[in-house]
């Protein structure tokens, strides 16, 4: 007994989710060493900083295969966060300054958190979607 599936997309869904909750949970680890002293502004700032392109440039290429694939309710459900990784990164607001890490820091940890909680959000989605796809198959 083999299990096929027809839309190869929805198990390419699952890992990204749960790459960037890991992904936003260690952000926020790194916020709270700061706050603790236990590690320097420049440290996090060099850090942090390689994480933020690459995050952005893979959801809005799996975003960008919803809309090839026809997964419009996805689609819609990832935009809001593509949109706003694209302005954050077009208005060179993307990267953290060690400068002024600290005036900011509570904007950075309320971002974290929406993002944290927009991924797990969207993981629990995109099993759902899964598991009704496999259903589907396995029924016809």
């Amino acid at each position: 007994m083999s299990v096929y599936i027809s839309s190869p997309p929805q198990l390419m869904r699952l890992p990204f989710p749960v790459y960037c909750s890991e992904a936003d949970v260690l952000v926020r680890f790194r916020y709270s060493d700061l706050e603790c002293d236990y590690i320097n502004p420049i440290d996090l700032c060099n850090r942090l900083n390689t994480y933020i392109v690459p995050e952005a440039a893979v959801h809005a290429f799996l975003t960008a295969l919803f809309l090839v694939n026809g997964y419009w309710l996805a689609l819609l459900l990832n935009l809001p966060l593509v949109v706003f990784n694209v302005k954050k990164i077009l208005d060179n607001a993307h990267l953290l300054d060690a400068t002024e890490i600290f005036r900011t820091l509570n904007k950075h940890k309320k971002e974290s958190f929406i993002k944290l909680g927009f991924h797990l959000v969207m993981f629990f989605f995109y099993l759902y979607s899964m598991i009704v796809a496999l259903i589907r198959d396995e029924t016809n």
